[in-house]
């Protein structure tokens, strides 16, 4: 299913993505490797026991990406020009391997782009949540998006 032109956004409309991924031990290292994150909460075993948590937490910019990335095959796959950015996240709950993390979109706000005819942005707020319904993740996406061709 290809994503949405700017068009067919509506403020207001909200998302319920589909796709859920629970995540593993083997994302979080392989993620904390390749960003060149060393911090021992999301590596160290050992050490994560004598925290509060007991247990590796999962990235936080691993969370993030997922749960952007679980939108969008319903929202922007194949329409977006660009991201524009990304304010007002937050993590109000820590995700752990074992976790299943699914996403929820809200239209907040559009505007046709002064500067590029036949584009548009939109706002989003993507929420992330775990198999208990918590929100782990919470933010808020400006993208550009394609207006429907002529």
């Amino acid at each position: 299913m290809p994503g949405l032109y700017f068009e067919e956004f509506e403020i207001g409309r909200v998302f319920r993505h589909e796709i859920r991924r629970t995540v593993t031990d083997m994302d979080n290292m392989l993620f904390s490797s390749l960003t060149y994150n060393p911090a021992a909460i999301h590596i160290d075993h050992a050490y994560c026991a004598t925290t509060e948590f007991g247990r590796p937490l999962m990235n936080s910019i691993f969370t993030l990406g997922l749960v952007i990335g679980l939108t969008v095959q319903e929202t922007t796959f194949g329409t977006t020009v660009a991201n524009l950015g990304m304010t007002d996240t937050v993590f109000p709950k820590p995700v752990f391997a074992g976790d299943t993390i699914r996403s929820e979109t809200e239209v907040k706000a559009l505007r046709p782009s002064a500067s590029r005819p036949g584009q548009g942005i939109v706002t989003f707020e993507h929420v992330g949540l775990n198999q208990r319904d918590e929100v782990v993740c919470r933010t808020t996406r400006a993208a550009l998006m394609m207006a429907r061709p002529a």
